[in-house]
């Protein structure tokens, strides 16, 4: 060969150049079109479809457009996710799943300009409504439970049948097909109580109270519930109320408290000028008659009043405070303890009081009932201006000196306490006494003299303090020694003192009020 060039060779550069001449040219691999897009690829369009008109194709698009909803259903379903409108125990899912299910309903329906959305009922009502018919009925199971599936949606023929199927199983008390098929379930057997067991009689009589409490607590988040209490206004549908908080009509500067057991009654609430004026009305009472019993229960509807319709301001905050600081005089631990959690809540709302006062008390609350997460809450909640003010650093230095057993420190402390602070210190100084006086008969040998302890232990008199001492231990553990008393620190005088400081250092334990 002439040219040098191999056969194979040749005969690839002949085909190569025919295929150039001929324009056949078959590519070595398949184009792919590269994805631009998380969204479903759209298919190709068919010969019927590449035929499509320009006017059927624009009717096409105006038949996908979004559907406009009219503006009272916007409306209804801003009022739905309102955070006033909210109920406790209904959960965003749940109101989600019934809001589609009235939506659509009602689409489908061609009812959405029908319907008078304003007095609609929200979904959080209507779900919170079939609860409690579910809990009203004892006999009711979570089988075939109507929040098993709430949001509506189309289904196949199969999909049916497969749903007729499984309703099928369900017999007349609504029992899981496992329970009807397995008779002899072993683990059932075991965990099955004879009818004269008293566990079961007790375990009936915890979820019959439990199931009341959640009732009470359902009739009273029922804003469209009725004014009647009667289980057969309960149990019956719900008569239509306006929603919102209750704006009260009656005039009465005086009235009793009554634990509301349904929707309150606008004739028997009174309105903001009105619970002004009982305000005014109970300070002047309390000064003249000093009447714990009847002061509390006015003030326990007044701030009933108040809830019920919503009136959270200045004023709520001044109510409060007042109630609370009654409340501490006559020691009524229970009903300052209501107060406080209610004014920590008023006061991250910024309407206006004395929040450094009471964060005080909350600290010196927390040192008396000994409860050391909550108190870690209470230092998280103050601001360095917080820790500047005379009340809550006093309340700090009282901490301090527990923590370090500076009892010295203590009861200068205590005798230098601003506002209504020595209140709360009177609830848990005695046991701080006990505490100084443990450590008192291990640092002074052999004996110490009364008038030490009364200076030192912040006691107004000897004979308080030796009074205070005989409670605790023996007479003998007193003599009269250079013409003073003089208490002997020995051995048995130390043992009785950490044995009542032990036992007075226990858990406190705030079981209502007076």
């Amino acid at each position: 060969m002439s040219s040098g060039v191999p056969p194979w060779r040749a005969s690839a550069s002949a085909t190569a150049t025919t295929a150039v001449y001929t324009g056949n040219v078959t590519p070595a691999y398949i184009p792919v079109q590269a994805r631009r897009s998380l969204t479903t690829p759209t298919p190709t369009p068919t010969s019927t479809s590449a035929s499509t008109t320009p006017a059927q194709s624009t009717s096409t698009d105006a038949s996908r457009k979004r559907v406009e909803f009219p503006e009272p259903v916007r409306m209804y379903v801003q009022r739905c996710f309102a955070p006033d409108n909210q109920i406790p125990g209904v959960t965003r899912q749940e109101m989600e799943l019934k809001l589609k299910s009235v939506i659509t309903e009602a689409a489908q329906t061609d009812a959405l300009d029908k319907i008078n959305w304003e007095t609609h009922p929200l979904p959080q009502v209507m779900v919170q409504n079939d609860k409690l018919r579910i809990l009203a009925n004892p006999d009711a199971s979570t089988w075939g439970s109507p929040f098993a599936a709430q949001s509506p949606k189309r289904v196949s023929s199969d999909d049916a049948s497969k749903k007729r199927k499984s309703a099928e199983y369900q017999s007349e008390n609504a029992c899981p097909p496992w329970r009807q098929t397995n008779k002899s379930n072993v683990f059932e057997d075991r965990v099955t109580f004879s009818p004269t067991d008293k566990r079961q009689r007790i375990d009936l009589k915890n979820s019959k109270s439990k199931a009341n409490l959640e009732l009470r607590k359902k009739r009273f988040e029922d804003p469209r519930g009725g004014y009647g209490s009667s289980p057969s206004s309960r149990g019956a549908s719900p008569t239509p109320a306006p929603t919102g908080p209750v704006v009260g009509r009656c005039q009465d500067l005086e009235k009793r408290y009554f634990r509301l057991t349904s929707a309150p009654n606008p004739d028997t609430v009174r309105p903001l000028p009105v619970l002004m004026k009982t305000l005014d009305l109970l300070k002047k009472k309390w000064k003249k008659d000093n009447n714990y019993t009847y002061i509390c229960d006015q003030f326990k509807s007044l701030r009933q009043d108040l809830t019920v319709q919503h009136i959270r301001n200045e004023f709520t905050v001044s109510v409060y405070e007042i109630h609370a600081r009654i409340a501490l005089e006559k020691g009524d631990l229970g009903e300052y303890n209501q107060c406080q959690t209610q004014l920590r809540a008023l006061y991250a709302q910024q309407l206006g009081g004395h929040p450094t006062e009471f964060k005080a008390y909350r600290i010196l609350y927390f040192i008396h009932t000994r409860n050391w997460t909550a108190m870690n809450d209470a230092l998280a909640d103050l601001t360095p201006t917080d820790k500047r003010s005379a009340a809550v650093k006093h309340a700090l230095d009282v901490r301090s000196a527990l923590a370090l057993g500076n009892y010295h420190r203590f009861f200068q402390l205590y005798l230098d306490t601003p506002n209504m602070g020595a209140y709360l210190m009177d609830m848990f100084v005695d046991r701080e006494r006990l505490s100084a006086l443990s450590a008192i008969c291990k640092a002074y040998k052999p004996d110490v003299r009364i008038r030490f302890i009364t200076e030192e232990l912040g006691f107004e008199s000897d004979e308080q303090s030796a009074r205070f001492i005989l409670d605790h231990c023996s007479e003998d553990m007193l003599l009269e020694k250079d013409g003073a008393v003089r208490l002997l620190t020995g051995i048995k005088a130390a043992q009785l003192f950490e044995a009542a400081k032990a036992d007075a250092h226990r858990v406190i334990d705030i079981k209502g009020q007076i």
